[in-house]
Order: structure tokens, then sequence, then C-alpha cells
């Protein structure tokens, strides 16, 4: 059985249960808590980051080498066209969507972390000691992803910037491609990506990101949100997941 270890809330895992999902793989998504994690993906990868696939006997780090894998041992339902200069495309918009989910990721936080414990209750689970224990975990937890993701006033002005300069310049790209996908005629690698990482932003339905009560969201993150469904992108990234995101294992995980 293939085992995919995940943070439920992490874009980059959504990515990587997305890439399954597409190849039409059987999975079990497993839950990891954030910085425990580091000891078994150290052990297991030799790296810190989720998500870890494993497939029988093989361990992959990383959601892109989960792509590469997954289109090299099962080639149906490919990631990743054989022309190369389609192939070459795809591959610099994916690395366009990491840098964009770095920085949404930190930027997401910084805003969901100030207006709810919504993340939190997700990230400590239903139950186990962490529940058991949350009024000493939530803050362990809040103030771990702070340091870790570098949640600084001015780190997350940053990300911010970036955050635009990279929407501009993927929104482009989609309409140089006439606006139904980013490379070519069909959902690939490239799709998967910049849908994934902006996923948290749109908020879409069905997904970790969907908001029970939108009266806490900040101004910012409304009036961001107001302007990115607006484009082209925005407009793209919630018809793909209406149309194409075919999810076989709940996000929530076990």
């Amino acid at each position: 059985m293939r085992i995919l270890y995940q943070f439920p809330l992490s874009h980059f895992c959504e990515k990587a249960r997305w890439l399954l999902d597409h190849k039409e793989l059987d999975y079990v998504a497993h839950n990891l808590i954030p910085g425990l994690h580091r000891a078994f993906a150290q052990l297991k990868t030799g790296q810190n980051l989720l998500p870890i696939l494993r497939d029988q006997e093989r361990w992959i780090a990383d959601s892109t080498e989960i792509a590469l894998y997954l289109d090299d041992i099962y080639p149906e339902h490919s990631l990743l066209r054989a022309d190369p200069q389609q192939r070459d495309l795809a591959l610099e918009i994916n690395h366009q969507a990491t840098e964009l989910g770095m920085h949404v990721r930190r930027w997401g936080l910084a805003h969901t972390l100030t207006e709810s414990e919504e993340s939190l209750d997700i990230m400590i689970g239903e139950k186990g000691y962490l529940r058991q224990f949350e009024k000493y975990s939530k803050p362990l937890m809040k103030a771990l992803l702070s340091k870790n993701y570098q949640l600084s006033a001015d780190k997350v002005a940053e990300s911010k910037e970036r955050i635009d300069s990279l929407v501009v310049l993927l929104n482009h790209q989609l309409i140089e491609n006439h606006g139904r996908y980013l490379v070519g005629e069909r959902l690939g690698l490239a799709d998967i990506a910049v849908c994934s990482m902006l996923a948290p932003l749109l908020e879409i339905p069905a997904t970790p990101w969907e908001r029970e009560n939108t009266e806490l969201l900040s101004d910012e993150f409304k009036h961001y949100k107001e302007i990115l469904t607006e484009l082209p992108l925005g407009q793209y990234v919630l018809r793909i997941y209406q149309t194409e995101r075919n999810a076989r294992v709940d996000w929530r995980g076990v």
C-alpha cells in the first residue's frame, strides 16, 4: 500500500495528493505533527520536509520529485508532455509555483494564526495527546510555526510582494496559452502545481482552506481574495478545482 505522509493543511501536500489522484493510484494519507515530523523525515529520506511518499520499499520526498517518480513508474495519465518544449515549460512553471507556495504559506499563516484557531485545530487533530492538552499544545504549535516559517512583519510583507509578482507572471502565461490550461491542451503538472499553491488564498470549497466563518478574515485577506478571483488566473483555479480535482482520498488523512 502506498502511504503519503502529510500535513493536511499543507498546499504542497495537496499537490502530492492531487498527483496521486490524477494517476488514479490508491494510497493512504497519513498525518504527521508539525515539528515532531522532523525526526521521522530525516530517518526515512535524509531531509526534514513533507510530503513524503512511500511506495513499497521506495521513499520519495518533495512534491516535484514525487511527480517525476510517478511519471517514470506509472506513465499512464502523464503529468509531463513528451514534447521537450512543453516539458521544459511545465517544469519552469512548476518551479515558479514552488516559490509562490512558499510565500503563500508565510503570508497565509500570518493571517490565519492571527484570525482564528481553525488551522491549529486541524494540525493537532481530533484526538491524542495534543488534543488532550490543547491548552498547552496550541500556543506551542503557534510559536513553532512562527519561528519555522519566519512570520515577522518584514518577511510577511516581502512574501506578499513576491506573491503579487508571481501571480502577474502566471496570469500572463495562462492568457498566452488561451486560458484553458497553463501548458498544452490538458491537465498536467503545471496546472496541479499552480492550482494547489493558490487554493489557500481562494479558500476553495471541499479543501482544507474552506472557511466556516468568513467574518474572521482580515480586510487585507478579503481584498486580495477578491482581486485574485477577478483575474483570469483565479477564475481558472476555481474552474480546474470544480471540474478536474477528483479527490480519491479525504484530505484530513488518518
